[in-house]
């Protein structure tokens, strides 16, 4: 019963980062703009996107 809080909270987690994910992604077609990545967009999203899933996944398996 105490872990139904944190199921929530990544949950929600999850949520909001694919919806900012699809945000994005509507205001760069709204634009006109084709939705490319090279090695700078990569070298910008990897360090935004290990730690955010290093995060989810410590909070799913760490249990006290």
């Amino acid at each position: 019963m105490d872990d139904s809080v944190f199921v929530l909270f990544i949950g929600f987690g999850a949520l909001w980062t694919i919806m900012g994910a699809v945000a994005v992604v509507a205001l760069l077609k709204a634009d006109g703009q084709k939705i490319r990545f090279g090695k700078w967009g990569l070298v910008v999203a990897v360090p935004i996107v290990i730690p955010l899933v290093a995060a989810l996944v410590f909070a799913a398996i760490w249990h006290p």
